[in-house]
C-alpha cells in the first residue's frame, strides 16, 4: 500500500455495479426482510415458483461477478465489493481527481509552520514525517486495510446474530441455502460499506478528522479540495482553513507516534464492543409469527407471504450489551480531540486571526456529525464521535494551569493514568489528584526513605540478636 498521493488510480469497471440494484442496500436484508421485506424481492419473483425464486437468488449472485471468488470477497464482509462500490461513489460524484503537486506544496508549508507553534504548546516532539494534499480516491486506499480490522468483528458478530436470530424451523429449512445467503448477506454487507465510505472519501477534510489513525504511516494529510467549504464552515480565510487543519494532523500524529499504545487500545475497544453486539429482531420475529414452515415447499403460499411482508422494514436493530465498551471509546476519543482542540487552540492563539471563533466553529462542525458516519453507525451500531470533547480540552486547560505541561501530557504514558468518562464531567477530582501526587513525589526524597529503611532492618536484626542471647 502507498503513502498519501503516491498511488494510482485504478480502473474502474462499472458495468457490473451498473447491474446491481436496490436489492443490496441493507446488509442483512435477505435474512431478516429488509428491502426484501418492501418487497423487491416478492416482486421479481413473477408467477410464484420455487424455481423462479432460486432464479432470482442466481440473478443476484452473476451481478456480483468476479467480486463472489475474489479474495477480499471471503468472510462477513465482501471488500471487493465494498471497495468496487466507494470507488464508484466517488467517480459519480466527479471528486476522483488527484491533487495537484502545488497543493501538496501549501500543505507541507502549512505543517511546517504548525509544528514551529506547537513546539511552544506541548512537549510531546514533532511526529509527522511527511505531508501531503490528499483526493477522496487515496484516502479510500490508505484506509482500507484500518477500516477491515475496525470492520470485521463487528460483521462478523452480526452475521453470526443474523443467522442464529432466525426462527428455529426456518434455520431446519435451510440446508444448502446456509452458505448461499451468507455469501450473499456478505456482498450486500459490502455494498452498504462500500456507499458508506464513499460518502466518507467526498467529505473527509483531514486524515485524522475523527480521532482515529485510519491511515497507516505518518503523513500529515489534507483534502485541499474543500478548503473553501471549510473556510466557509469555519469563517475564515481559506489559507487560515489550512493551517488549522495542518495544525489539528500535526498534533494527532504527535499524540499517535509518541503514545505507543494509543492506537491498539482505540481498536481494542472496538473489538470489546463488537463482542457484545446482537440484533433486536423483534420486528421480523412477530411478522413471522403466522408464518407456517410448511409453506416452504408450496410457491403459492411463498408468494402470499411475500406479498404480506411488503412495504414493511423488518431489519434488525443493531444493539450492545457491552455498553461500557462504547463508553470507553467515546471516552478516549474524546480525550483525543479535546486534547487536539486545547493545544491547537494554545498553538494558534496570536499567530492566526480569530483563533478561538477558528476553534469553535470546527466543535460545532464536528458536533454535527455527518450522514456518512450515521450510515456507518445504522450499519455496524458503532461510530467515531467524540461526545465529550468540549469537556475534555477543558480538562485538559485546568491540568495545565495547575500542574504545568509537561505533567499534563504524563498523563498519557500509560492508560491507567487517563481520565475516565466521569472525570470528564467533574475534572476537579482528577486533576485534584494528580497535583497531590506531585506534591508526594516533591516530598519522596529516595536517600531518606532508604536510610529509614535501614535503620528499620537493622534495629530488627538486633532485636532479634537480644532474643536470642537471652534463650
Amino acid at each position: 500500500m502507498s503513502k498519501f498521493g503516491f498511488g494510482s488510480n485504478g480502473s474502474d469497471d462499472d458495468s457490473e455495479d451498473d447491474r446491481r440494484d436496490d436489492n443490496h442496500n441493507d446488509p442483512f436484508g435477505f435474512f431478516f426482510g429488509g428491502n426484501m421485506g418492501r418487497g423487491h424481492m416478492g416482486g421479481n419473483m413473477g408467477g410464484g415458483n420455487m424455481g423462479d425464486l432460486f432464479n432470482h437468488i442466481g440473478s443476484m449472485l452473476s451481478g456480483f461477478g468476479a467480486d463472489m471468488n475474489s479474495p477480499e470477497g471471503k468472510g462477513s464482509v465482501n471488500y471487493a465489493v465494498a471497495e468496487r462500490i466507494a470507488r464508484q461513489h466517488i467517480a459519480q460524484a466527479q471528486k476522483d481527481k488527484r491533487p495537484e503537486s502545488t497543493q501538496s506544496q501549501a500543505v507541507a508549508e502549512s505543517v511546517r509552520l504548525a509544528e514551529l507553534w506547537l513546539d511552544e504548546a506541548t512537549p510531546l516532539p514533532a511526529g509527522a514525517s511527511s505531508s501531503v494534499a490528499f483526493g477522496p480516491v487515496q484516502w479510500l486506499e490508505e484506509t482500507l486495510p484500518t477500516w477491515k480490522r475496525v470492520i470485521t468483528p463487528l460483521a462478523d458478530k452480526l452475521g453470526d446474530a443474523a443467522l442464529t436470530g432466525m426462527p428455529e424451523e426456518l434455520q431446519g429449512q435451510l440446508g444448502p441455502m446456509e452458505g448461499i445467503l451468507k455469501q450473499i448477506n456478505s456482498m450486500n454487507f459490502g455494498t452498504q460499506l462500500g456507499a458508506t465510505l464513499g460518502e466518507m472519501a467526498k467529505d473527509v477534510v483531514h486524515s485524522t478528522q475523527w480521532g482515529v489513525p485510519l491511515a497507516n504511516g505518518s503523513t500529515a494529510a489534507v483534502a485541499t479540495a474543500h478548503l473553501d467549504s471549510v473556510a466557509s464552515k469555519l469563517g475564515c480565510e481559506k489559507q487560515e482553513a489550512l493551517i488549522y487543519l495542518a495544525a489539528r494532523e500535526a498534533a494527532h500524529h504527535r499524540l499517535f507516534q509518541h503514545i505507543p499504545w494509543l492506537e491498539e487500545r482505540l481498536i481494542l475497544d472496538v473489538e470489546e464492543y463488537a463482542a457484545g453486539l446482537t440484533l433486536d429482531d423483534s420486528k421480523m420475529r412477530d411478522a413471522m409469527g403466522e408464518f407456517n414452515p410448511e409453506s416452504m415447499g408450496d410457491p403459492a403460499r411463498m408468494q402470499e407471504m411475500m406479498d404480506k411482508l411488503q412495504g414493511q422494514d423488518l431489519s434488525p436493530e443493531v444493539v450492545s450489551t457491552n455498553a461500557h465498551a462504547r463508553e470507553r471509546l467515546e471516552t478516549s476519543l474524546s480525550l483525543i480531540e479535546g486534547w487536539v482542540d486545547y493545544v491547537v487552540g494554545t498553538a494558534l492563539e496570536g499567530r492566526i486571526p480569530n483563533a478561538a471563533m477558528i476553534g469553535a466553529a470546527w466543535s460545532s462542525f464536528r458536533n454535527n456529525g455527518s450522514p456518512a458516519m450515521d450510515a456507518l453507525t445504522k450499519a455496524v451500531g458503532i461510530s467515531f464521535t467524540a461526545p465529550k470533547a468540549n469537556e475534555a480540552a477543558d480538562l485538559w486547560r485546568r491540568l495545565e494551569e495547575a500542574v504545568g505541561q509537561d505533567r499534563r501530557d504524563k498523563v498519557w504514558d500509560h492508560p491507567d493514568f487517563l481520565p475516565v468518562s466521569s472525570d470528564l464531567d467533574n475534572p476537579a477530582a482528577f486533576i485534584g489528584h494528580v497535583a497531590l501526587d506531585d506534591k508526594e513525589m516533591e516530598d519522596f526524597n529516595p536517600i531518606s526513605e532508604i536510610e529509614k529503611l535501614e535503620a528499620e532492618m537493622k534495629k530488627r536484626i538486633e532485636g532479634e540478636d537480644k532474643n536470642d542471647n537471652q534463650n
